[in-house]
């Protein structure tokens, strides 16, 4: 025999004791082993998040790459995916991570333990991460990481205990498939199990809402227009835009919230849900809008909001001489930021518990979240609230504006398009859209064709200064091509720019320009 051969014993291939043979045990065996051990890892621990009702550790790892990335990441997230774009991260995350298990399992195809190092890591690194969460507790992100570390481990060492010669590949292809898809079902399990009993946990079924001492004005003829493809002048809940930091929605139970008045004021104190409910209430139509809304974008939407003036909270909490901002903390540690004379400057200031009609859905903030007229979301929209802090101006900097943002976030007057959008029949036709400048109102939209003279459109009849208003102006175009613009101008006098300004820091800005044909 060669002096450089090698004859190994079972025994030895099954204790790892030797170096293997590359041609024993193939790196597309390993690979599979490294795949299926990373899915049961993620399955396994994704199910029992669900049962215990915390959140995941691919959420909590999830929830600090949100932390880290900057803000042209963020940007081009949403505009590459929308409202999915949290969906985007999770899918990403893990699809990296399998493909890291690819990579481990195929180099472990020897010995277990570079596989069993990585699966540790992962393990301590995804429970630190999820700790963070103020909704994950202390205990549950290491209950998860130690069942992730088992379920990976254990799966990869039994798909590769038999490391003898020429073991039967298609029966531990199959075995390898199989443990993956059970991870995936488990993961999938997990999801759905997750979203079941997200409303039964928060208790929202049973809140009943009582009346406003005073209403919004009923929807009338005037207020909107029937044209087709054009956005309802109060947007359905299911319909409305989120965007926000929280990749799972939290879970927030009723019967356990509380919100805090702290910082510098002279009375300090928390509220529960049952007492805020017994506060004299308000209905009020306002215009939300995200900062990241480019222009003609659908990151903007208008909903009838029932809630508790601010400005009677706060006085009851004190305010010192000196504060000068209001903090508004989530839930899930999100911060915004926003001058405290916002909530004594007449414009509406709510914390609002339902939304067109109904308790607030859970992803728009359930149970209590905040809306402030004519501040931009990330400043101002804090869902899932839980604490209220006054102090100065330089005194803190919200969760957006270390990472890029302006501190101060008006909403820029704005007008969008709705239809045509394509193509169509030549002839007389609806321009059509939605225009917004809250806690201002919008004096006049204006409609160009080709560059043509701008024409003053019709206007919607305004709900409040706070809402958006609708917009048209019949055309009669030829058939061919034709470029359509709209610009508004504010109760103020301010009047849309025409250069295209990108989201950051501060809103975009610009005239909508569509594109179409005329057939």
């Amino acid at each position: 025999m060669a002096h450089s051969e090698v004859v190994p014993t079972m025994n030895d291939l099954a204790t790892n004791q030797i170096p293997m043979n590359e041609t024993t045990v193939p790196r597309s065996r390993g690979a599979l082993a490294g795949v299926a051990a990373v899915a049961m890892s993620f399955g396994s621990s994704e199910l029992l998040a669900a049962i215990l009702g915390v959140p995941s550790l691919i959420q909590g790892i999830a929830d600090r790459v949100v932390d880290a990335v900057p803000p042209s990441v963020k940007e081009f997230a949403i505009d590459v995916f929308g409202t999915n774009d949290k969906l985007a991260l999770l899918v990403g995350i893990s699809v990296v991570a399998l493909g890291l298990g690819a990579l481990l399992g195929a180099v472990s195809r020897r010995r277990d333990q570079p596989m069993v190092i990585a699966i540790i890591a992962f393990a301590i690194i995804a429970a630190l991460a999820t700790s963070r969460s103020a909704a994950s507790g202390q205990l549950a992100p290491w209950l998860l990481a130690l069942l992730a570390l088992a379920a990976g481990v254990f799966t990869f060492r039994w798909l590769m205990k038999n490391r003898g010669p020429a073991p039967d590949g298609r029966r531990e292809m199959l075995k390898a498939t199989s443990a993956t898809g059970l991870g995936l079902l488990l993961a999938g399990s997990g999801r759905l199990l997750g979203a079941a009993t997200t409303e039964s946990a928060t208790g929202r079924e049973t809140v009943a809402l009582g009346g406003a001492s005073t209403t919004a004005p009923a929807l009338a003829a005037g207020t909107s227009f029937d044209v087709p493809e054009l956005t309802p002048i109060v947007v359905p809940n299911e319909d409305f835009y989120r965007i926000d930091t929280a990749i799972a929605v939290p879970r927030v139970a009723v019967d356990t919230w509380k919100l805090s008045f702290i910082g510098m004021v002279d009375n300090p104190y928390e509220i529960t849900f049952d007492e805020l409910m017994n506060e004299e209430m308000v209905e009020r139509y306002v215009t939300l809008s995200c900062v990241s809304n480019e222009v003609g974008g659908g990151l903007v939407g208008n909903a009838r909001w029932l809630g508790v003036p601010l400005s009677a909270l706060l006085e009851r909490a004190q305010p010192q001489a000196g504060a000068s901002q209001i903090v508004g903390r989530a839930v899930d540690d999100f911060t915004v930021g926003f001058p405290l004379e916002a909530a004594f400057d007449g414009r509406e200031a709510l914390v609002a518990v339902a939304m067109n009609g109904e308790a607030l859905p859970i992803e728009h903030g359930f149970p209590v979240r905040l809306v402030v007229a004519g501040l931009y979301g990330y400043v101002s929209a804090t869902k899932w609230l839980s604490e209220i802090e006054l102090t100065t101006w330089d005194g803190f900097d919200a969760y957006w504006v270390p990472r890029g943002w302006s501190k101060e976030a008006p909403i820029k007057v704005q007008s969008r398009i709705d239809t045509p959008r394509n193509s169509f029949a030549a002839g007389s036709r609806a321009i059509a859209g939605v225009a917004w400048a809250p806690n201002r109102g919008v004096a006049r939209v204006e409609v160009s064709v080709d560059e043509g003279a701008w024409t003053d459109a019709e206007l919607s009849d305004p709900l409040s200064q706070d809402a958006w208003v609708q917009w048209r102006l019949e055309h009669d175009f030829a058939a061919g091509s034709h470029q359509i613009q709209v610009r508004a101008t504010d109760a103020d006098g301010v009047t849309q720019g025409e250069t295209r300004v990108p989201p950051a820091p501060n809103g975009a800005e610009g005239w909508h320009t569509v594109n179409v044909q005329a057939t």
